[in-house]
């Protein structure tokens, strides 16, 4: 890879054997660099890592051929272009942008689909959750019930969505607050974890959570500020750490029995600076990591890595890509995307 300063990307030594195990591939985005990374493995045991630039990449979502992705003023969907069985040029996906929806920048963090496909989507400028609009920018669906009203002030830093059944369930804040830019006052411990149907706070006292999900019964997220993976107890209402993060941890994804984590090096400024997550590094006597960090979730362990250097310092999305061993995408700018061309079946 050809940047100044370059990127380098490395792997623990049991990462490409895992890969071929599970068969399958990741995906993250790196949202200051404004970065699409494909990581997969090569017939010759190496690590495949192809890169599409998008600004501002922000939230992914996997589902069948499709993967969405949110960017600076839009929100993408791609397309896996080969059939089953298929290859082009060694690559066993071929993911092509097909639709963009064009949102304006509302900082757009986590995505998914809901149970009729539609987009939803955290809409952190106007503090709640939203789906795309054929006509206006976008629809809102839901708001904390301490947010007086709509305004593009990013209030609360609302910024993770877990999906239950099929619709949102649970959101990340990290603070509570109902004036503009008012959560960073709250970043050491007015983290909330909110029911969306209830409206009812289920956990508060996280410093900076992110990315909720739902899976296995359980309701898991990252304490990022304080630097731990785990999941929440709900009837009790408190959070119990399975694993340590080396790095401020955003993103998360799951495959099996194993949870992939995406790892970023804390900004030292007044909005990420002076957290617990410092104090946890030294006492162990480690520097911040940027990459990936794979956990397995029968024993917390931390089984393999990805570590990347350079000029890439934050991720913010994780997507496991289930039954593709190599991904490749298309950019907007290549020769290829003119000459892939697809049929769809006749009726």
């Amino acid at each position: 890879m050809s940047e100044n300063p370059p990127i380098e990307i490395s792997g623990s030594r049991q990462l490409v054997s895992w890969l071929l195990e599970q068969h399958l591939s990741l995906a993250f985005t790196t949202c200051q660099s404004g970065k699409l990374f494909f990581i997969g493995a090569q017939a010759d045991g190496r690590l495949s890592i192809v890169e599409r630039s998008f600004p501002r990449c922000m939230g992914l979502h996997a589902t069948g051929n499709s993967l969405y992705l949110a960017s600076l003023y839009q929100i993408w969907r791609f397309e896996n272009s080969l059939e089953a069985g298929q290859e082009y040029q060694g690559y066993d996906a071929l993911y092509v942008p097909q639709l963009a929806w064009t949102t304006g920048d509302l900082d757009v963090h986590d995505l998914a689909l809901d149970s009729s496909g539609r987009p939803v989507f955290v809409n952190t400028l106007f503090s709640g959750l939203a789906t795309v609009s054929e006509g206006y920018s976008f629809s809102p669906l839901w708001h904390p019930p301490f947010i007086s009203r709509l305004a593009a002030e990013d209030r609360c830093h609302l910024n993770g969505m877990a999906m239950k059944d099929g619709k949102p369930a649970y959101v990340t804040s990290v603070g509570k607050s109902d004036v503009a830019d008012g959560w960073r006052e709250q970043r050491a411990k007015g983290g909330l974890v909110m029911d969306v149907e209830s409206n009812e706070v289920v956990l508060a006292g996280l410093s900076m959570p992110h990315s909720p999900r739902w899976y296995k019964d359980r309701l898991w997220l990252l304490d990022s500020g304080n630097g731990y993976f785990g999941y929440v107890d709900i009837e009790a209402g408190r959070f119990v750490p399975v694993s340590f993060c080396p790095g401020y941890a955003r993103g998360l994804s799951f495959f099996g029995d194993f949870a992939i984590i995406g790892l970023s090096l804390p900004r030292h400024e007044q909005t990420f600076g002076g957290l617990k997550l410092d104090e946890e590094l030294d006492a162990r006597n480690v520097k911040p990591r940027c990459g990936l960090q794979i956990v397995d979730l029968r024993s917390g362990d931390a089984v393999h890595w990805l570590r990347i250097e350079g000029l890439i310092e934050e991720l913010f999305d994780v997507t496991a890509l289930p039954g593709i061993r190599r991904p490749l995408a298309l950019g907007l700018m290549s020769d290829e995307i003119r000459r892939t061309i697809s049929l769809a079946p006749s009726p």
